[in-house]
């Protein structure tokens, strides 16, 4: 038997974290792990739905200052954890989590450069008690990734940020992820078969190291 976790997907525009999900989804119903919540960040409540919209919006005018954007981030993340993944996770339901807070991290610590200490202390302040128990990180070189996101639709206001910019977060990302001894690196550069070869055995093989 296992106990639910909280599982979270990492990594820029064009990583295939949204199909990450579905497979690891689809895996766990193979483990006859049925009870099962996935939620994308922001978003998931009509609250941080409409948060996400604000934040991905482009104005004609006026940008979001980048620590506007942080707390917007957790404005929606602190919604979703309190009316959705804290509930599930007390009701023995597992979640997995189209991105977290690594991401604040990443994005608005590498990318945009706020102190690591001040989005530490957001964390420690809303989300000291939900962290997941497994992180599995998407790594794409950005140029791969913005590639695939325009074939998608076109860009919001995050995606259509300089190549730079995602530079920077990937490096946030790449450093953060060595200090974490809970976290699976993906390389999501090859094909979408690969890579699904690839988080399927590194999850089958956590799964096996949870049987309690």
């Amino acid at each position: 038997m296992i106990k639910n976790k909280f599982i979270v997907i990492e990594g820029l525009e064009g990583a295939g974290k949204t199909h990450a999900c579905i497979c690891i989804k689809n895996i766990l119903k193979k483990n006859n792990i049925k009870k099962i919540l996935l939620v994308r960040q922001p978003g998931s409540t009509p609250i941080a739905e409409d948060i996400r919209k604000l934040i991905k919006k482009k104005f004609d005018t006026d940008n979001l200052v980048k620590e506007t954007e942080l707390l917007l981030m957790y404005a929606a993340r602190i919604q979703l954890v309190e009316k959705k993944i804290k509930p599930a996770l007390i009701n023995g339901i597992w979640v997995i989590s189209d991105r977290h807070d690594l991401s604040s991290l990443a994005y608005q610590g590498g990318g945009l450069g706020i102190k690591k200490k001040i989005i530490a202390k957001l964390q420690s302040l809303f989300l000291y008690n939900v962290i997941p128990d497994l992180t599995v990180y998407m790594d794409v070189l950005p140029k791969i990734g913005l590639a695939r996101a325009l074939k998608r639709n076109s860009l919001d206001s995050i995606e259509s940020r300089s190549l730079t910019f995602f530079q920077k977060t990937r490096n946030s990302y790449l450093k953060n992820i060595k200090e974490d001894k809970n976290i699976i690196k993906i390389n999501a550069n090859l094909n979408m078969s690969k890579v699904t070869q690839n988080i399927t055995k590194k999850i089958l093989n956590w799964l096996k190291k949870q049987v309690i």
